[in-house]
């Protein structure tokens, strides 16, 4: 667990200087470059994704469960990673109306993702991982919205061709990753 636990820190921590140290981010900026902060950061990102995904798949050979979820709940973690999938999506596609509405979609995404892995797993691994990924995303999002208000963000409008296009793209990644890549890189296959 320790590895987990320190890729958990060192991934979600790098994603959360935003929230809890913004001056000192721009000043670091600033000061180094934005490439320069943005190689730094992203090693330090990856290092700690690394240290996540080993760690977790060690903690996966020997499980310490806390609760046997209901099988019904695999049906309901499909749904909400599909609303995930979506909110993911419409992060990239510019003016669809979830963005416009909703402002960061790709964090509601994650608190979904999240979620929707909670209701479905109850090892101690799983809630280390999703539970931290929860909370993570419950704090930035509050942050990125005191953000907006502060900056006065507004969002451009969506419209229905973009919006469209980012719910088929939503809907075909997670059909890809539900079917066979979920299978494949975590090996385990949600349906059957």
């Amino acid at each position: 667990m320790t590895t987990l636990i320190l890729g958990l820190l060192a991934f979600l921590g790098a994603h959360s200087v935003r929230i809890f140290a913004d001056n000192w981010r721009d000043a670091q900026r600033k000061r180094l470059g934005e490439g320069a902060w943005k190689g730094i950061f992203s090693l330090f990102a990856l290092a700690g994704f690394g240290l996540m995904v080993w760690g977790y798949g060690l903690a996966r050979q020997q499980p310490v469960l806390l609760w046997a979820p209901p099988s019904g709940m695999r049906h309901l973690a499909g749904l909400l990673t599909l609303i995930a999938f979506v909110l993911l999506a419409a992060a990239y596609v510019p003016r669809n109306s979830i963005k416009s509405r909703l402002h960061h979609p790709m964090i509601l995404g994650v608190k979904t993702w999240a979620f929707a892995h909670l209701l479905a797993n109850g090892t101690l691994a799983d809630l280390l991982l999703f539970g931290a990924f929860l909370a993570w995303a419950i704090v930035d999002f509050i942050s990125a919205r005191k953000r907006d208000r502060v900056a006065g963000m507004q969002y451009a409008p969506g419209t229905p061709a973009r919006t469209a296009a980012s719910v088929v793209a939503g809907v075909a990644a997670w059909a890809i990753f539900a079917f066979w890549l979920h299978g494949a890189l975590i090996g385990v296959r949600p349906f059957g």
